[in-house]
């Protein structure tokens, strides 16, 4: 198995990640493509079975590292990034549950908050997705209860209904303008056969006025969604104006002399404070393109 090198939040230097640069790290392989939510044996037409276990993978594993000693941890911190954020917003407080009341439990959850928005060609391309795992893999079974009898399962794989329903302190650490939900909820392919965001969709700086503008209220859809959980004090937010996902996974990003920044503050050090309790933290960043520190993806 090739090795991997530990970096951004599971550095092991302190010059890279001045908070968790010594504690006892684990990074579990996404493998299931439902966030660890899956847990079904179905059969095609043609007979074929069907195996998803992604719930029964994170069991597993939660399982053997309480037994390698997780369940001594004074302190205990369940990160991820993309579908492995999503997975965050999933097992927080199962995460938590498994753990002895005087651990201290946190999750943070990294370019995870899916938004349910409709493409710009109108069409709900991200929820006819959402769906088709959801039915597909059995999630029903891993997500809220009380939200499963009140709404349409795959609904409560987003995120905005997720949260209204974790207990355990969470931070959200998102961009605004998150470069996967650009290319794959907004403007996936399919919505724009003409081509006119495919330089924009790629590259932010290409985006022209009336582009710019669509951004704008994709960003405020973000912001909405999140408007009832700034209020909670428990909570933790870092909301940059960046064209980037994951930000957790990279020294530059996580904390660098190239670092996003906002309140002169890297998202390592928001977090660490948060976390650590040091102050609240509620950053939310002006809109694209006022931050001069973000780190831009660029695909063109």
């Amino acid at each position: 198995m090739e090795a991997m090198h530990f970096v951004g939040i599971l550095s092991p230097y302190p010059s890279q990640n001045p908070d968790f640069f010594n504690w006892n790290k684990v990074k579990v392989r996404y493998c299931d493509g439902a966030s660890l939510a899956g847990n079904v044996e179905s059969e095609d037409q043609s007979g074929l079975k069907l195996y998803f276990r992604g719930q029964r993978i994170w069991e597993a594993i939660i399982d053997q590292l309480l037994s390698e000693g997780l369940v001594k941890a004074k302190q205990a911190f369940l990160t991820g990034c993309s579908a492995g954020g999503l997975a965050t917003f999933i097992h927080c407080d199962n995460f938590r549950s498994r753990l002895p009341k005087d651990t201290m439990v946190k999750c943070l959850a990294d370019a995870g908050f899916f938004l349910d928005e409709k493409d710009i060609s109108g069409k709900e391309t991200i929820r006819s997705f959402f769906n088709e795992v959801v039915h597909l893999q059995g999630v029903t079974k891993s997500l809220p209860n009380d939200c499963v009898t009140a709404m349409k399962p795959p609904q409560c794989f987003f995120p905005h209904e997720l949260i209204k329903r974790i207990n355990t302190p969470l931070f959200i650490l998102n961009p605004a303008y998150d470069f996967w939900q650009i290319q794959h909820i907004l403007v996936p392919p399919e919505s724009d056969p003409g081509g006119h965001w495919r330089r924009c969709r790629l590259n932010i700086r290409y985006c022209n006025s009336n582009q710019i503008e669509i951004l704008q209220d994709f960003r405020k859809s973000l912001l909405d969604s999140l408007s009832k959980f700034q209020r909670h004090s428990k909570g933790g937010i870092f909301i940059n104006s960046c064209f980037v996902h994951c930000q957790t996974m990279s020294n530059i990003t996580w904390h660098s002399s190239a670092s996003p920044r906002i309140s002169n503050k890297t998202i390592a050090e928001a977090v660490g404070d948060w976390y650590f309790e040091r102050r609240q933290v509620k950053e939310i960043d002006c809109p694209y393109p006022c931050n001069p520190t973000c780190f831009n993806m660029e695909f063109i």
